[in-house]
């Protein structure tokens, strides 16, 4: 029997009083979707090696967090809004850069997505779910996860971008649970979905790296959304060696086969 490929997914800092790394399953749910197995990797650099433990897998799923990037890792000097989780934010940016070294597929999402803007000198923003703006893109606190995720709005596609051959169109209907998002993008990415109010929902590295990043939650019921079913499948096949096009291509065109 063959070995399918290995992704390790980065786990968060829960209950610092009694410290757990954990990952919420809904993004180990996605493993099937994937056509992967899923390993944790414990935010804990000063005892794990994040080039040791690269060197075993075949990629990276940054998640989503309930905390959010320390504010002084993209150049600001507000304290910023909380929780924070330095040791994930340490073990992120390690990941990040050795995975664009050694050409490992990297996939963000939400804090994930955040991780990778500022990897590439992106700053980021906190405002995105103040009461009064034309587009919120996150519910009041408190809400349950049904509601907190009902929250939806589109995102345009970037014209022959990667994510519009994957998703066969210009545009979907994504959730939106976040309240940070990018403020000033830099020279180093390229976008590839945006919101109709400007916020910059897919990113990828100008210099090509098999790296990409949603600001929106595709492991949320991802067996019932095609958008996110073909998104994890088009990370599947770049763990299996595929560049970003050649795997975009690919889901695309079964997508479009009768039946």
């Amino acid at each position: 029997m063959s070995k399918r490929p290995l992704v390790g997914v980065i786990c968060c800092q829960r209950n610092p009083e009694d410290p757990v790394q954990g990952v919420a399953e809904r993004y180990l749910k996605a493993a099937p979707f994937v056509g992967a197995d899923f390993v944790l990797v414990p935010s804990m650099p000063d005892i794990m090696d994040a080039s040791s433990i690269l060197s075993r897998l075949d990629g990276i799923l940054l998640t989503g967090s309930p905390s959010n990037v320390a504010p002084n890792l993209y150049g600001s000097a507000d304290a910023g809004d909380g929780p924070f989780d330095p040791g994930r934010d340490s073990m992120a940016f390690r990941l990040i850069e050795q995975s664009a070294e050694t050409n490992r597929p990297v996939l963000g999402i939400c804090r994930g997505f955040q991780e990778i803007a500022v990897a590439y000198g992106a700053t980021l923003r906190r405002d995105l779910g103040e009461a009064g703006r034309d587009q919120i893109h996150h519910t009041e606190p408190g809400l349950p996860l049904e509601g907190m995720f009902g929250l939806e709005h589109r995102v345009d596609l970037a014209p022959r971008g990667v994510l519009e051959r994957v998703m066969g169109g210009p545009s979907i209907t994504v959730n939106s649970a976040h309240f940070q998002g990018i403020r000033d993008l830099g020279s180093k990415l390229v976008v590839e979905a945006t919101s109709s109010d400007g916020v910059v929902e897919g990113i990828r590295p100008a210099s090509g790296e098999r790296i990409l990043a949603v600001q929106w939650h595709p492991e949320w019921r991802v067996a019932d959304n095609l958008n996110s079913r073909e998104l994890f499948a088009w990370f599947g096949l770049m763990l299996r060696g595929a560049s970003m096009k050649e795997a975009a291509d690919f889901v695309a065109e079964k997508a479009a086969q009768p039946g």
